[in-house]
């Protein structure tokens, strides 16, 4: 497979059992339907993500990428949870890309988060 944002070739990673794939030059992470939602709810998984924020950043400017499996363009998203991290995801698979370090951001809850989703009304996050 390779990277839908720089075209490197990517690696799999895994933690608990799930694997996920990870650019060997950007450390952009690739996650099958549901796999980002599982290592959420895992603790330690952020380890995955090895890649400099830095850099993560500069390719999140890259918005118009097509998925590494099925070619199709993927649809720029927001995490509800946590608005500043945006994201890929494939309409036809589910599939999401995650810039490096935007993984451990999501995994990353701040007190400040929890605030802005309880005072928007919304259960409280795990």
């Amino acid at each position: 497979m390779q990277c839908p944002k720089c075209q490197g070739n990517m690696s799999v990673a895994s933690f608990e059992g799930i694997e996920v794939d990870r650019c060997l030059d950007c450390s952009g992470m690739w996650f099958d339907a549901l796999e980002v939602h599982d290592l959420r709810q895992t603790k330690g998984a952020g380890v995955l993500d090895t890649g400099d924020a830095q850099r993560g950043a500069q390719q999140d400017s890259i918005g118009k990428i097509k998925c590494p499996v099925h070619a199709v363009p993927m649809v720029r998203m927001v995490d509800r949870e946590q608005p500043h991290v945006w994201y890929e995801q494939c309409p036809t698979c589910y599939g999401i890309y995650l810039d490096a370090g935007e993984f451990r951001d999501l995994m990353d809850r701040t007190l400040s988060d929890m605030v802005k989703h309880w005072r928007k009304g919304q259960r409280p996050l795990n």
